[in-house]
């Protein structure tokens, strides 16, 4: 254009521009939140769909069926030595992969998607994050005994951590953008959008506030969309015949069933944890190699699966057969023992996957068998034994992730059957609450527990792991510190902490003590530690207070 008038198409990128500066300096307004958050939903839908479709496509290379979805029939078919040997050798892999790329050759998860919502505004890990998907990858295509659900979960955490970086958002927005992030992988995972937005909520953010209900909402749904452009709109199982209550005189069985479950599922979790703790001291012990672990564990699993190859990857072909009433009843128990075993030795030996898809299969079975003890002894009052698989499979699951309200909605969008709620309640919030009460909470809390972040304790307890004694800390010379020799001689006996260090060890002193300071001292090699200030009691509180208000109001919002 001439006389140097520029067309108004030429201004668009120095308006976008702009507008990016704004949202990176001030952060989203709610309708630039909602399109973030579809953009997330539509990214976490394809990174969902790409994972499944990655795992799809290696077990049918590996094992050479057309349909993963039955694998374990075809895999019956396989020469023995290839069913031994495939999970060892994909072991070896996620062995070197993980020592190689993580500090401490552990898979990551839901439950450190958890922990950076809690403790590091919805951020994540990258590297270790990366690796432990490609792990995941591989232990699923080559016949780990795990769920899909836990790598995906974190895979689209780290989308929500790049996002979250890129407009610098503060711990409330990247926390509802990791949030976002969630919903649509598992809304993709399971063509859920209901369970999806719900399991945000209940299992990573934690809370039901309502200004994070519709951006949650919109990533889920985009997310389920795309999940169904790629898949179709079907649910993940079939059922044979509608399920319905036969009399109300059949609730107590499923009240029965959810105490049983409950117990079920607490046995899966702590199976898992007994053989990390087995194959920990064993490695120790023997001084095996970091990066033969689960190499030795997909060797158990590959023998295991010789005879019960059910065992392999997801397990959605047992599954399914359980809600159609296709197996046995002492079937049905043998298959759930297996399965208890084979997901503690995938975990617990280091390899990969998530533990949701795992607790559906265990729960089916136990169901299954429940229902046929019961319909037996009381034909009469009793409905189908499918029913009991359907609750089973919802209650087991439940109480594994301690999410009983997204679990209830899961099992109802992967079935399609909405006529049997009263059962599935009941059933899943007796398991729920019987199995909290003997954990910590869920899976993934006690995951976290055990490695001293104490997230189920709620946030007047891991708040103080939050807050660093130098954010804090005044200098000796403050005229509200005391006097320098009162400084030193606490120092001498002892009380004292790192400016490292965080208020989880300097609360107890004041509370143990009853003392007005600590003192703030910086360790030398083979030198006297150097003060370098105080903590007050006073300011530790008025901090801790701060902190747990703004939870409350970001909870309560």
């Amino acid at each position: 254009m001439s006389d140097g008038v520029q067309p108004r198409t030429a201004l668009i990128p120095a308006r976008l521009r702009a507008a990016w500066d704004l949202v990176r300096d001030r952060g989203p307004n709610q309708v630039q939140f909602w399109l973030i958050a579809l953009g997330i939903g539509i990214a976490s839908g394809y990174v969902a769909v790409g994972f499944m479709t990655a795992i799809r496509t290696l077990q049918t290379f590996l094992y050479g069926t057309e349909d993963p979805r039955n694998l374990h029939s075809f895999a019956a078919t396989l020469p023995w030595w290839w069913i031994l040997l495939l999970p060892a050798i994909g072991g070896l892999v996620v062995g070197f992969v993980l020592n190689r790329f993580t500090p401490d050759g552990r898979v990551r998860g839901v439950a450190e998607v958890i922990e950076g919502a809690a403790l590091r505004e919805g951020r994540v890990e990258q590297r270790a994050g990366l690796a432990s998907i490609a792990a995941s990858l591989i232990t699923l295509s080559s016949g780990g005994s795990s769920g899909r659900e836990g790598p995906v979960v974190h895979m689209t955490g780290l989308i929500a951590g790049w996002v979250s970086n890129r407009i610098n958002a503060d711990g409330v927005t990247g926390r509802e953008i990791l949030g976002c992030a969630v919903a649509a992988a598992v809304a993709a995972s399971f063509n859920a959008p209901l369970a999806g937005a719900l399991f945000a909520l209940e299992v990573v953010l934690r809370h039901f506030a309502v200004h994070a209900l519709a951006p949650i909402t919109i990533a889920a749904a985009s997310g389920s969309v795309i999940s169904r452009v790629h898949f179709g709109d079907v649910t993940e199982f079939t059922l044979p015949e509608p399920g319905a209550l036969a009399f109300y005189a059949e609730l107590p069985a499923f009240v029965l069933l959810g105490l049983t479950c409950g117990l079920v599922a607490v046995a899966l979790m702590r199976s898992i944890f007994l053989v990390e703790d087995v194959a920990t001291a064993m490695q120790s012990r023997f001084d095996i190699p970091a990066v033969l672990r689960p190499a030795l564990s997909g060797l158990l699993l590959g023998g295991m699966a010789i005879w019960f190859p059910h065992i392999i990857g997801v397990g959605y072909e047992t599954t399914s057969d359980a809600l159609s009433g296709d197996l046995l009843w002492h079937e049905a128990i043998v298959f759930a023992v297996l399965k208890v075993a084979a997901v503690s030795i995938t975990m617990g030996g280091r390899m990969g996957g998530g533990v949701f898809s795992p607790a559906l299969m265990v729960g089916a079975l136990t169901g299954l068998a429940f229902g046929g003890v019961a319909t037996a002894l009381l034909p009469e009052i009793s409905g189908a034994e499918t029913l009991y698989a359907l609750a089973g499979m919802g209650a087991v699951a439940a109480g594994v992730l301690g999410a009983p309200i997204s679990t209830t909605l899961i099992v109802f969008e992967l079935t399609g059957d909405w006529q049997t709620g009263l059962a599935v309640m009941v059933t899943v919030s007796i398991a729920s609450a019987l199995a909290s009460r003997l954990v910590d909470r869920s899976f993934f809390l006690t995951q976290l527990e055990r490695r001293g972040v104490h997230l189920a304790a709620g946030p007047q307890r891991y708040l103080l792991s939050t807050i660093r004694v130098s954010s804090i800390m005044r200098a000796p010379e403050h005229p509200r510190s005391p006097a320098a020799d009162a400084i030193r001689r606490a120092l001498n006996d002892g009380r004292f902490v790192a400016p490292s260090d965080t208020l989880e060890k300097a609360m107890p002193m004041f509370e143990q003590g009853g003392v007005e300071f600590v003192t703030v001292a910086r360790l030398k090699d083979e030198a006297a530690p150097e003060i370098v200030g105080v903590v007050l009691h006073v300011d530790a509180l008025r901090v801790f207070s701060r902190a747990l208000a703004e939870t409350a109001a970001e909870e309560h919002a």
